[in-house]
């Protein structure tokens, strides 16, 4: 009795091994037709993340393999880390997601097109502020009536809460808030509050990171990849004259966290199951909810959370892409059938499908066929 149990132990095994190296040589086929330097992938069924691995190059200048522990800035899902953040803040009633966001934020945030509409945090949160990025993001100045005399071109002729307009300034300010009402930096209050109770490695300020762990982004130029030297700058400069609830998007809130896969993977886990995962609440179940109900329906984008029906047929998913310095990169879940896939590539040609990057809709759905149907 015990040979035919370790038989079939051993067929279960041998089996799963040869489909997962089927798998695997999907990816890799279509790593190789979209041109792609470097791919890390995880999966999560139930709490469990029960697939994770790397493909392809850390570094093409190096020679490197990439590795699962390796770190990635993962650009616009950072959003989704202030929007939790905001969350645990209105939980704590220290702010409301209807307050006015300049009073919030420290200064006038009000469409000179319709003065008399306030632009809430919440509106901030969802894109549906009327606020684009054509005086730049990465200084609140921008914005800021005392600081710049453009500062009307921040500002469409959409009424505010009518129309969605993707928009990282919005996120710039909603770190800035953040730190207003916490009294943290925002790095150290997304590494006390979120990453350190889930034990995840990562984070904003780069000086606080292992750079021998950091991925090389590239971007795809002339059918050619070109090294992207910024990606990781530190910029100790600018944080040695930090100003608490101004200076934030040193930081970039919009896009800045940096986290391996398989640590960007548990975390969604948690918005997986509303909030909580593994006795750890990091957000009530009502707040997971919110960030995942749509406030504008064109755009089904939520509070840095939106829905998706293009990666799996017939699928509705929830979650966020980002792109950045060449780096593509896409978190979506199912709270429905317990399920979420983080996908990352560090480099990848021009190829696309249904609006993805052509390498994150094929890997996604091999992995939702082989690794999360099985």
């Amino acid at each position: 009795m015990r040979s035919l149990v370790f038989t079939l132990f051993l067929f279960l095994s041998l089996n799963g091994y040869a489909q997962l190296e089927k798998t695997e040589a999907k990816i890799l086929a279509s790593m190789q037709s979209n041109n792609v330097v470097g791919l890390s992938v995880a999966v999560i069924k139930g709490s469990d993340l029960v697939y994770n691995h790397s493909f392809g190059k850390k570094s093409i200048e190096e020679n490197t393999d990439l590795k699962n522990n390796d770190i990635f800035r993962i650009a616009s899902i950072s959003k989704s880390f202030a929007a939790t953040a905001i969350m645990q803040l209105v939980e704590a009633k220290k702010l409301s997601l209807d307050d006015d966001f300049g009073k919030l934020v420290g200064f006038d945030v009000r469409n000179p097109n319709y003065p008399e509409t306030v632009i809430t945090l919440r509106m901030v949160l969802s894109h549906t502020s009327s606020i684009n990025d054509s005086e730049g993001y990465f200084n609140l100045d921008a914005i800021n009536p005392s600081k710049n005399p453009n500062w009307v071109k921040c500002y469409t002729d959409k009424q505010p809460g009518t129309a969605f307009l993707y928009c990282n300034l919005n996120y710039n300010m909603v770190g800035a808030v953040i730190e207003r009402y916490s009294g943290q930096r925002f790095d150290s209050y997304i590494r006390q509050h979120i990453l350190k109770p889930l034990n995840l490695y990562g984070g904003h300020c780069v000086d606080s990171l292992d750079q021998n762990k950091f991925v090389s982004l590239y971007e795809y130029e002339n059918k050619t990849f070109k090294l992207a030297g910024n990606a990781y700058a530190p910029r100790r400069e600018e944080l040695a004259t930090y100003q608490l609830g101004y200076s934030t998007p040193i930081l970039s809130p919009t896009g800045g966290v940096k986290i391996s896969a398989g640590d960007l993977a548990k975390y969604m886990a948690m918005h997986l199951h509303y909030g909580k995962v593994n006795g750890v609440k990091i957000i009530t179940k009502k707040s997971s909810k919110l960030m995942q109900t749509p406030v504008n329906q064109e755009a089904q984008y939520g509070l840095a959370l939106s829905l998706s029906h293009k990666l799996v047929d017939g699928k509705q998913l929830v979650g966020h892409t980002g792109s950045a310095y060449g780096l593509y990169s896409a978190m979506f879940f199912d709270p429905k059938e317990q399920y979420g896939i983080v996908i990352i590539t560090n480099g990848t040609g021009p190829n696309s499908k249904d609006g993805f990057k052509a390498i994150i809709k094929d890997a996604f759905n091999i992995l939702y066929q082989d690794v999360v149907k099985n």
